[in-house]
């Protein structure tokens, strides 16, 4: 009988059709489409059966991995199937589904910086090695540097990948975060199909692209994409087997992975956007037709909260890229776009405490039917209305908006220069931004950081 794990591999390849690609034909592999929802899957099973097999990992011991997400919840899945612990450490920038996910697969996540270097005692590689170090019966999986990793590829995902494509594949486009996938898929290819050529995608701000572009090492910078783009060169990933590498912007990564759902009906995680942006680039440069193969490296579910939403793509300044050095810039969720949180007067406190939890603020635009702001309801109003009627709460979640917001709202003007939000805000007062007649949104405290978070 059949279990889970062997559902992974095997995936489907589908063509793009609907998105120019220049005078190529484009082919996307759905590693989406493994159980835990990545491509990761393949070699997370690969590391423990290796291990198992040379006595590392025991029976009842733990599994230790530094992740960026994907390979943990690959770990995670195939541990938990053969009764193992499993410990992972993951940078703070990682999207919340995954943690999420990983800790209800059983895993128990450690959080750490994600501002750190290798060599530090909070870098995620280095704190799974210390980790190891104090846990008995621990294995540190290391997948950056274990050989099982790149053979998973070369051994399934790569003859997969050429049996699909009929024997004639141009170019594959890969991403590099351990180098797994392109030092398996690219030996693969070096012996089986030497025409192939491997195309690096990577990240702005990694120091890989440019590395191969370049021989030189430059200052690695940020990147909000997750999973791919390095620091440092993983020892296994074999940059040789590299022909072309594209550095590409978050922005452009994250609407790549956009435009593929809308266009194509794919649901892709945000280095799959990395991987697509860069292969539409290659695509368009070429003069002559090629058969160009990528990835979707996991599913775009793990990042509902940050490439499919357009909050958190504004709190990134790529939904209103122009800056007019005004109040303006400082409001990220607007009414007018449908993304400013409100409620009417007439709704009780029940719904307002909702609208709170969900999307994690304190106060709430209280706005009528003619699109008028009238009022401000906030966490500390709730709060007088239970503690007035503490021996029946629901009857102070029954009250109306209308009975317990504050009228009293400091208006500013979305041209009003930015320093003028400082009296505002000395004074504990959330900024009501009006455009002309018309409400804008609001702009908190944290909205000001933020605004000079992007600008550095």
């Amino acid at each position: 009988m059949a279990s889970v794990l062997d559902l992974i591999g095997d995936t489907p390849l589908i063509e793009v059709t609907r998105i120019d690609r220049g005078p190529c034909r484009l082919f996307l592999k759905l590693e989406s489409a493994n159980p835990s929802g990545s491509l990761k899957d393949r070699p997370a099973r690969t590391m423990i059966e290796a291990a198992e097999a040379d006595g590392r990992l025991k029976p009842g011991g733990t599994i230790v991995e530094a992740t960026a997400g994907n390979t943990g919840l690959g770990l995670a899945l195939v541990g938990g199937r053969k009764g193992y612990r499993t410990l992972l450490v993951v940078p703070d920038k990682m999207a919340r589904e995954k943690v999420l996910h990983a800790k209800a697969m059983g895993a128990e996540v450690f959080i750490t910086r994600s501002d750190v270097g290798k060599g530090h005692p909070d870098y995620y590689q280095d704190l799974a090695a210390a980790i190891t170090r104090r846990t008995a019966g621990a294995f540190f999986v290391n997948q950056f540097a274990n050989p099982a990793n790149p053979r998973a590829h070369e051994t399934a995902t790569g003859p997969e990948i050429l049996r699909q494509m009929d024997g004639d594949v141009d170019a594959i486009v890969v991403g590099v975060g351990s180098g797994g996938m392109l030092t398996g898929i690219g030996r693969f290819m070096r012996r089986a199909s030497p025409k192939t050529t491997m195309i690096l995608a990577d990240p702005e701000g990694s120091v890989l692209a440019p590395y191969v572009e370049t021989g030189r090492m430059v200052q690695a910078g940020s990147w909000a994409v997750e999973g791919i783009g390095e620091d440092f060169v993983p020892p296994n990933a074999d940059l040789s087997l590299v022909s072309r590498a594209f550095a590409i912007p978050d922005a452009e990564s994250f609407a790549s992975a956009r435009d593929l759902l809308r266009a194509e009906g794919v649901l892709a995680g945000s280095s799959s956007g990395t991987l697509l942006a860069a292969a539409l680039r290659f695509c368009r440069a070429q003069a002559a037709p090629k058969r160009v193969v990528s990835l979707v490296c996991d599913s775009g579910a793990k990042y509902l909260s940050k490439v499919f939403n357009p909050i958190f793509l504004a709190q990134e300044g790529w939904s209103h890229p122009d800056r007019h050095g005004t109040v303006r810039d400082i409001v990220v969720s607007r009414y007018s776009e449908g993304t400013a949180v409100v409620v009417r007067p007439e709704d009780n406190l029940r719904t307002v405490f909702a609208r709170m939890r969900s999307t994690d603020v304190s106060q709430l635009p209280v706005v009528d039917a003619s699109g008028h702001v009238i009022g401000l309801v906030d966490e500390s109003d709730v709060l007088a209305a239970l503690l007035a009627e503490r021996e029946d709460p629901n009857r102070a979640f029954a009250r109306p908006v209308k009975e317990v917001m504050a009228t009293r709202l400091e208006t500013i003007s979305a041209d009003a220069p930015i320093a003028d939000l400082l009296p505002l805000f000395r004074k504990d007062y959330v900024a009501i931004v009006m455009d002309g007649d018309q409400f804008l949104g609001v702009a908190t405290r944290l909205d000001l950081i933020n605004y000079f978070r992007i600008a550095l």
